[in-house]
């Protein structure tokens, strides 16, 4: 994670050094940017106006913590609000280090979780304002966030949240292939339906009783449907689809992209499910294939040959693909290598490329 400190005064800035010696002790993994602007400290204060600063910063980091007064961070990050799925965390840390306060993109963002571990750091007592955390109550958006899920639709997400505020009692179903195992105690707001169908859904196979009972739910799937177990069903897409790619030399991106729309869509597999792209090492150099994944924002991974052919299961063949290669089936062989798992779909063969889907089992967590 990447995080952006920003003092508002000496003090502040103190207080800033100290904390961000602090975390990285206990996250050596992050990165943390230290900022100031104080009229006090010209020798490493912004030339910028704070205001200015924020926007050019804003959709850059995971987090932003103001050392400071809240009204200074609300009115700089104003003018660069957008919407709750793709704002940073925000969080205030008043110059005396007495209170952390989750200011913007409590769930989704995260804020309201970097508001407790930061507060723990400083002894700070920590300001968390949103009603599902003030309730103790099951919160969907934090839900996906920490599982990696995406929301398809923050209205329906909304609304979930309302009547778990109001005492209803909401379902879960999980069809994912493979299954994503539950971890950890289950809310009492929530009712898991299992479905009879364990590697496809089928909505229509849910218990009958459990769906005649519950008037709304969350289905968790990676799946394109047309019928909704519940009748105000929220989706959330696990992103647990590797897709490996074969393809001849210097193919196209476009190509490329096709290919991959076409196998996932025959598959009825959301394009959000994707979690990386995999193939052999000989396309490390693939610029077709860097410019679909740079595209869309999916890791790359390449295997040897050998790596290859020690995957297990069964594969399909081609002697003219081993001559080139080394090994007799690229893209079932990679997808299996990248996911852990198991194929969801085997070769498919669409102009110059071929591609293949995998996944390995998950676990989602309450």
């Amino acid at each position: 994670m990447r995080l952006l400190f920003i003092a508002c005064s000496r003090r502040a800035c103190e207080l800033m050094n100290r904390t961000a010696g602090l975390w990285l002790k206990s996250n050596p993994a992050d990165e943390i940017v230290c900022k100031v602007k104080c009229r006090s400290l010209p020798d490493i204060s912004e030339e910028k106006s704070l205001t200015e600063c924020v926007g050019e910063w804003f959709d850059k980091e995971d987090a932003l913590v103001f050392f400071g007064a809240a009204g200074i961070a609300v009115r700089c990050i104003a003018p660069y609000l957008g919407h709750k799925s793709t704002d940073p965390a925000v969080v205030v840390i008043d110059e005396s280090g007495s209170f952390c306060i989750s200011l913007l993109s409590g769930h989704v963002g995260g804020a309201n979780q970097l508001t407790r571990q930061l507060s723990g750091l400083l002894g700070a007592v920590p300001v968390i304002t949103t009603a599902t955390d003030r309730e103790g109550k099951f919160a969907v958006d934090e839900f996906a966030r920490r599982n990696g899920l995406v929301i398809t639709d923050w209205k329906k997400a909304k609304e979930i949240s309302a009547r778990i505020l109001e005492g209803e009692t909401i379902g879960l179903l999980v069809d994912a292939p493979f299954r994503l195992m539950p971890e950890g105690e289950v809310p009492e707001q929530i009712q898991i339906v299992e479905a009879e169908g364990k590697e496809r859904f089928s909505a229509e196979q849910s218990c009958a009783q459990d769906r005649e009972k519950l008037q709304a739910g969350v289905l968790i799937s990676p799946c394109g449907i047309d019928k909704q177990p519940f009748p105000l069903t929220l989706q959330l897409i696990p992103k647990m689809v590797t897709v490996g790619i074969g393809c001849r030399k210097n193919i196209s991106r476009e190509k490329i992209g096709l290919a991959v729309e076409s196998c996932l869509s025959e598959n009825h597999i959301l394009g959000e499910a994707v979690c990386k792209v995999a193939s052999i090492d000989l396309k490390n150099g693939e610029e077709g294939l860097l410019a679909y994944c740079q595209e869309k924002g999916l890791p790359f991974l390449t295997f040897s040959s050998k790596e290859l052919e020690a995957q297990e299961g069964e594969f399909t063949g081609s002697g003219f693909v081993k001559q080139i290669t080394g090994v007799e089936n690229v893209c079932e062989r990679s997808a299996v290598a990248a996911s852990g798992g198991k194929l969801l779909c085997g070769k498919k063969i669409y102009d110059g490329v071929t591609v293949a889907l995998a996944a390995g089992k998950g676990r989602i967590t309450f």
